[in-house]
């Protein structure tokens, strides 16, 4: 049975998430819906990265198998790449299809993930749905401090939002660093896998010590605690973009 990856990219704003969701509008769903009407049989998506309602993608991953029974035998990725993007709506793009080996898994094969939290510091009607609006005083060092921290641990229990399904909280994270552009400030992380709630909980509990209400020994105490109650989650989804969907070198060659 060929498989395929469908690369994507989306505008969250209006949408539930990333997953299916029961009565509500998600990627997914989306993309399901298109993939039936250009394909002429329901098709059952799985997904790499799930993000939250109202968070953004630059890259992100679905496979589907296609039965055998389907009359066009295969897909001809440039006439179906075409008609798709014909029929999803202007804040979701489908930038590739990709014919896979069967075994080829979007979610457990991807060795990590990059996600850029943008904050904007003077109003900006242009940035809106985009970056989270902060007009207060920074200590960018303090922060950058904080964000080095990060990398010590692996165990982020009280970054995770309550109600999880996950295992383990155990991340492995190997990128956590602020950059400053002009007028925009934004948090940049990449790690093996990140729990529910994670990135938007590290920034607003860092915006704190940037703000000198918590200090850095308090930040380290936070991530030791294990308890989600003493971070902050007050970041809101519209500054959060999951960048790239990482996977081994060469995964893709020959495709």
């Amino acid at each position: 049975m060929p498989r395929y990856f469908l690369e994507v990219a989306y505008k969250g704003t209006r949408y539930r998430g990333f997953q299916i969701q029961n009565n509500a509008n998600t990627i997914q769903s989306e993309v399901e819906r298109a993939l039936q009407i250009i394909v002429g049989e329901k098709i059952e998506l799985t997904g790499s990265s799930r993000t939250d309602a109202g968070v953004h993608a630059h890259q992100n991953f679905f496979h589907f198998d296609l039965s055998p029974v389907e009359k066009a035998g295969k897909i001809d990725s440039s006439k179906h790449l075409y008609k798709l993007n014909a029929v999803l709506p202007a804040d979701i793009v489908v930038k590739n299809i990709l014919k896979m080996p069967p075994a080829a898994h979007c979610r457990f094969d991807a060795i990590s993930r990059e996600y850029k939290y943008f904050i904007y510091r003077s109003k900006d009607p242009f940035l809106n749905d985009r970056a989270f609006y902060f007009p207060y005083r920074l200590n960018i060092d303090l922060m950058q401090e904080a964000a080095a921290i990060i990398l010590e641990y692996k165990d982020f229990s009280s970054f995770s939002k309550r109600n999880t399904q996950v295992k383990t909280f155990i991340c492995s994270v190997e990128k956590s660093q602020w950059l400053q552009s002009g007028n925009t400030v934004v948090y940049n992380i990449t790690a093996n896998r990140f729990l529910r709630g994670m990135v938007r909980g590290l920034v607003a509990t860092m915006l704190k010590v940037g703000r000198e209400k918590t200090t850095i020994k308090k930040f380290g105490e936070i991530i030791e605690a294990r308890d989600c109650t003493l971070a902050s989650f007050s970041a809101p989804a519209q500054g959060l973009f999951l960048i790239s969907v990482n996977y081994p070198s060469g995964y893709f060659d020959g495709v």
